[in-house]
């Protein structure tokens, strides 16, 4: 008897409209840009024919916003999940580069004491670990069909860092996680067969809007 295969799919949200450029991590208030609204269409294009029976979305505005023209196209209810929210971050609400970031100011410093853990927000370990529960309620939730499931850069890169083996300390500048970008893991039965990647709204432009 073989395996049914069941597919996740790890959508960032799009563009947001972010003029001052802060790290906004899980602050309020922060929607999608018009190019994040066109990115969110094209993303649910893409969708389109794949299967999809289950949609969750991080409770965040930008993630809703960006799950929203999936669940027009397809006809489905998005559930909300906590545990896909941004990772949590000490310095939101500041700007991170430039002339004013926080890597300039010696205050910040002991903060950003130690990139393994990190110091400066949510343990990887613990985005790693909620995660993954997210997403196996995703797969168990879409059993021989697919799921999407809506959430941040950081999130969904230390979860395939996670899949994959890789330890959790990079650089933040190789991550492979463009916006409304496309992680997908495959399923055989509860096993992990492999995880891909896509870009259904095209290549992130490096000069976009910050995003998380």
């Amino acid at each position: 008897m073989s395996e049914e295969t069941t597919v996740v799919h790890l959508l960032r949200h799009g563009e947001v409209h972010n003029p001052t450029g802060i790290l906004y991590g899980r602050l309020p208030g922060f929607r999608l840009s018009e190019a994040g609204e066109v990115m969110a269409e094209r993303a649910a294009r893409w969708f389109a024919g794949r299967d999809v029976t289950h949609l969750v979305s991080s409770p965040l505005e930008r993630a809703r916003r960006t799950a929203r023209p999936i669940a027009e196209l397809l006809d489905l209810p998005v559930a909300v999940d906590e545990r896909l929210i941004e990772a949590g971050n000490a310095f939101e609400g500041k700007r991170f580069a430039g002339g004013k970031g926080v890597l300039l100011r010696p205050v910040n410093w002991w903060t950003l004491r130690n990139p393994w853990r990190p110091s400066w927000g949510e343990p990887y370990v613990e985005i790693a670990a909620r995660m993954l529960a997210a997403v196996e309620a995703a797969r168990d939730a879409a059993r021989g069909h697919a799921a999407v499931c809506v959430s941040h850069q950081l999130p969904i890169w230390t979860l395939r860092l996670h899949l994959e083996g890789r330890r959790y300390l990079h650089d933040p500048r190789r991550r492979e996680c463009g916006l409304a970008s496309v992680t997908s893991i495959t399923y055989l039965g509860s096993r992990v067969a492999s995880v891909s990647y896509a870009e259904p709204a095209g290549a992130t432009d490096p000069d976009a809007v910050p995003g998380a």
